[in-house]
């Protein structure tokens, strides 16, 4: 169990010294890699790749920016397998709407009990 923890941290702790060599030595912006590493993620599990991440890196594979790339495309090729062409729009919105909930629900949480305001 403990090594499942490990491994989650090292894999997840992983792309964001990627993410933060990318913001240190490059140009792009935050938004950028953002979605790259969407996209990322998407392109590695439509083709059964990120599988073998998720095997091996655990939460730290599935909860990171690749990790829902990940999942919004096994979501429409599961869909898409089961009632055709229209889940390739219906699948991805399926397979991650309760981690999408959970993130509007909580950040809305964090905003009553905290007091945010813009940078400035």
């Amino acid at each position: 169990m403990i090594m499942n923890y490990v491994s989650a941290f090292i894999f997840g702790g992983i792309w964001c010294v990627i993410a933060q060599i990318l913001m240190d030595k490059t140009k792009l912006t935050p938004a950028r890699i953002l979605v790259s590493f969407v996209v990322i993620g998407a392109i590695l599990g439509a083709f059964n790749l990120y599988d073998y991440a998720v095997e091996v890196g655990k939460a730290g594979a599935t909860v990171p920016l690749p990790g829902f790339g990940y999942a919004l495309s096994k979501a429409a090729i599961k869909e898409v397998d089961e009632i055709g062409l229209l889940g390739a729009f219906t699948g991805g919105i399926k397979g991650t709407a309760g981690g999408i909930t959970a993130a509007i629900v909580f950040g809305y949480l964090m905003a009553i009990l905290f007091n945010p305001k813009t940078k400035e």
